[in-house]
């Protein structure tokens, strides 16, 4: 008899419970004590966090997530990320149901915690689970830190149960590391592109309008110690160029959301943006194809916050690509990456 019983476990970064200064104070002591997102020493960096940074920052942050939360939601899904990723795992579950494969989905901070979740796949009798991080480009600080989480939660759950982990594992688990430069994810964006021109009108790249690429940063050290996020933010850019019949000087790449005064890996989209206003781009298209749905960081920072800086500079018109969230495209490319033995580490 047949017992196994295949799932996909699809983890996003995470998002506060709630728009308040508490939710997001946990979520980001949570978030910046990870060793792997900040490595200053944990007796230099936690006292700073703790007496510093989580005093002031998240009620600054209060108005811009109250900004994009959805309150007609249920509360523990108010958060876009939460929701779109909630809508992913459903689409997909729905993608694979010919094929018995049930889809879960975890956040790597917060809630629902990775740990909960492989608890209620052991629960349900999953015996082996695909791993699919929603970061395109392999990190350190994203990808492999969800791993981690995965590891110490199957750790603590074998502890629980008195089971010795290495003689009778939960999972036969397989794990997909990034695919920054898959066909699929690559023709998904750039159909995600040209939907969005034929809708709003394409850019006068003869006039001098650009497509902007905007990847989340790293500070500049980390990409220093090997990783190797920088190298595939740059080719999913020229292939994405390529996809489109683009160059790379009108597609442009540039990273965002920088922390902290360290230096971090360039150019940053403020800057970009802010020079090409002033030096005569009339039109910017800016999508972000680091982030598998939209969140803070696209609705709030790139939406709203640098669409004024671009306007402010002297720009004419800004348009905003949404991620490809729950596009059939990209639902398309995941089962294809969990069906792929390829991917599979």
């Amino acid at each position: 008899m047949n017992t196994q019983k295949n799932a996909v476990l699809l983890i996003n970064l995470g998002s506060p419970d709630a728009p308040t200064a508490p939710a997001i104070a946990r979520y980001l002591g949570e978030f910046l004590s990870d060793r792997r997102v900040v490595d200053i020493p944990k007796l230099l960096w936690q006292p700073i966090l703790r007496g510093i940074i989580l005093r002031i920052r998240p009620k600054k942050l209060v108005p811009l997530y109250e900004m994009i939360w959805d309150k007609t939601a249920a509360p523990e899904n108010g958060a876009p990320l939460k929701a779109i990723t909630l809508a992913q795992a459903q689409a997909l579950n729905a993608r694979l149901a010919e094929s018995n494969v049930s889809v879960y989905w975890a956040m790597r901070y917060q809630n629902p915690s990775i740990a909960s979740v492989l608890e209620r796949m052991a629960n349900d009798g999953v015996t082996d689970v695909t791993v699919l991080p929603l970061y395109p480009q392999y990190s350190r600080t994203t990808t492999e830190t969800a791993f981690d989480a995965i590891a110490s939660a199957l750790n603590q759950i074998h502890k629980q149960r008195g089971n010795s982990r290495r003689s009778e594992p939960l999972f036969r688990l397989h794990t997909i590391q990034e695919y920054h430069a898959h066909p699929m994810y690559i023709a998904a964006l750039a159909q995600s592109v040209r939907a969005y021109w034929q809708a709003h009108g394409q850019p006068n790249f003869a006039a001098g309008d650009k497509l902007l690429l905007s990847f989340h940063g790293l500070p500049e050290r980390n990409i220093k110690k090997g990783d190797p996020y920088q190298n595939q933010c740059e080719a999913t850019h020229r292939l994405l160029s390529q996809a489109l019949g683009l160059s790379t000087e009108q597609v442009l790449i540039s990273y965002q959301s920088r922390f902290g005064k360290q230096k971090w890996i360039e150019p940053y989209t403020q800057a970009t943006l802010e020079q090409l206003a002033k030096t005569g781009t009339k039109r910017v298209d800016v999508m972000c194809p680091g982030f598998a749905a939209d969140c803070l960081e696209t609705l709030e920072e790139i939406a709203h916050q640098l669409k004024a800086v671009f306007l402010e500079s002297g720009g004419k018109d800004y348009h905003y690509i949404a991620c490809l969230n729950t596009q059939p495209a990209h639902i398309e490319m995941m089962a294809q990456l969990v069906a792929e033995p390829r991917n599979h580490a």
